[in-house]
């Protein structure tokens, strides 16, 4: 059975840092893209990294550009989303999703990119 679980997220005061992981299991090894998505209350989903395997490439929304990382270890079913310089705007539920099809930058923050979910972790930023 495919399963991600998402864990790391906190409250934590603005200015810091914080790792979240996401956790694949039950996968091969060849999926095609992963994404972090995050949902305010009251907002809609947001897409805010993805990363293509395809290529290595990884992509950021702008309203976390330069604060935001993604990364994963080579032959390690865990992928990450560092954040750092936090703001109470970063508040939310954060997701992880993973899809099998091809992914390109012109749609891999989308919602529709990833049939595989996490149940999410929640991130909160307040002083």
């Amino acid at each position: 059975q495919v399963k991600l679980a998402e864990s790391g997220g906190g409250l934590v005061q603005p200015g810091d840092s914080l790792r979240l992981s996401c956790a694949l299991s039950g996968f091969p090894l060849n999926y095609q893209a992963i994404g972090w998505l995050r949902q305010a209350p009251g907002k809609e989903l947001e897409g805010v990294s993805c990363g293509l395997w395809s290529d290595d490439s990884t992509y950021y929304a702008d309203s976390v550009k330069g604060r935001f990382t993604l990364s994963r270890k080579r032959g390690d079913n865990t992928v990450y989303l560092h954040l750092d310089n936090l703001k109470p705007e970063d508040s939310a539920v954060y997701y992880c999703a993973a899809s099998y099809r091809i992914v390109y930058e012109t749609n891999c923050l989308g919602r529709e990119a990833y049939d595989y979910w996490g149940r999410g972790t929640q991130v909160a930023v307040s002083s």
